[in-house]
């Protein structure tokens, strides 16, 4: 089953906070996934940089930290999510206003923007999506080895019926794995690279990514 990209929010099996972003992809599979100075980014990988000419939205900002909270999205929304977030803007807000003004991409295909932000504690986590015929912005209560999450396509409504309850990752190394073949996830098609942020003790978020070998 091909669900597209996919964000999700939930608790480590140990009760950490973690919000993960899955690439997927039938068009464009040569991306991977890079930190950069504000958190993790979708780009070509090596020698397919051209494939930015064919269509400007497979490169962005998938992953962005402020002080309390992760931000993860399957586009440029990422940057002013985080940056209301950052000036003091409640997240429900922050997606609300973000995702209305931005509307979902105009590319041939109208792919909707998603989007989940969590906080460190875990105390608030909303998942969020533009379609060509909605906007819905939903609150969730979170709980150990839980994720709720989000696709583009098919699972693509905010909704207790998106779950995992299996989701035993400890770190975000583990997480990336997770949402890329492990749990529900891997029953849908066509994983490229993943992200994810998972709240470490120092009362801060841990990153790491991992991509899928292509040929």
């Amino acid at each position: 089953m091909y669900i597209g990209r996919i964000a999700a929010i939930g608790c480590t099996s140990e009760g950490h906070a973690a919000a993960l972003y899955r690439v997927s992809s039938r068009s464009f599979p040569h991306r991977r996934c890079v930190c950069n100075d504000t958190g993790m980014a979708v780009l070509p990988k090596r020698g397919y940089e051209e494939d930015i000419e064919k269509n400007p939205y497979i490169a962005y900002n998938c992953l962005r930290l402020t002080d309390s909270c992760a931000v993860a999205t399957n586009g440029s929304h990422t940057d002013p999510i985080t940056e209301k977030i950052a000036h003091g803007t409640h997240p429900r807000d922050a997606l609300i206003s973000t995702l209305y003004g931005m509307d979902y991409e105009p590319d041939h295909l109208s792919t909707p923007r998603l989007a989940a932000v969590l906080s460190f504690d875990a105390t608030l986590a909303y998942l969020g999506i533009v379609r060509e015929d909605a906007l819905l912005v939903r609150s969730f209560s979170l709980s150990k080895g839980t994720l709720f999450y989000l696709g583009t396509y098919e699972h693509n409504a905010p909704s207790d019926d998106f779950v995992d309850t299996s989701f035993n990752a400890i770190n975000a190394d583990e997480a990336c794995s997770y949402i890329l073949n492990r749990g529900v996830f891997a029953d849908y098609d066509h994983p490229v690279t993943a992200a994810a942020a998972v709240a470490n003790n120092q009362k801060g978020f841990s990153l790491a990514s991992e991509d899928v070998q292509t040929t």
